[in-house]
């Protein structure tokens, strides 16, 4: 359910575009699936299932996209619409009450030649 969810809200955002020629073996919401399939678990491209569409063709999309800048303008849009409806709370809290640093960034010997 939740894929339909985000597929329908960035379903307007997506680029629209028709190329000339033979029509797409795979509908943009499989590719975008696949991404987001990818993304999600961290597998290696290649091992994207077959439903989602050929692992190269849905490589090509993602770096297509990013090239182009095409996924930062759909987030960017993403979040406005959130932000909008008062869906995102922008506070952030850092907590840097202990800050541990490596024994070489406190001046430890280097090879036996102290500083």
């Amino acid at each position: 359910m939740a894929f339909l969810l985000t597929y329908i809200a960035m379903e307007p955002l997506l680029p629209v575009g028709k190329k000339p020629g033979r029509p797409p073996k795979w509908t943009k919401r499989q590719l975008i699936d696949g991404i987001r399939w990818r993304t999600r678990t961290g597998a290696p491209w290649r091992d994207v299932p077959v439903r989602y569409g050929e692992w190269e063709t849905v490589y090509g999309l993602f770096r297509r996209w990013q090239r182009h800048g095409t996924w930062a303008q759909i987030l960017k849009n993403l979040q406005a619409r959130a932000d909008s409806k008062g869906l995102i709370t922008w506070k952030v809290s850092v907590d840097s009450t202990i800050a541990r640093a490596h024994q070489h960034a406190a001046g430890a010997c280097k090879r036996g030649i102290c500083r």
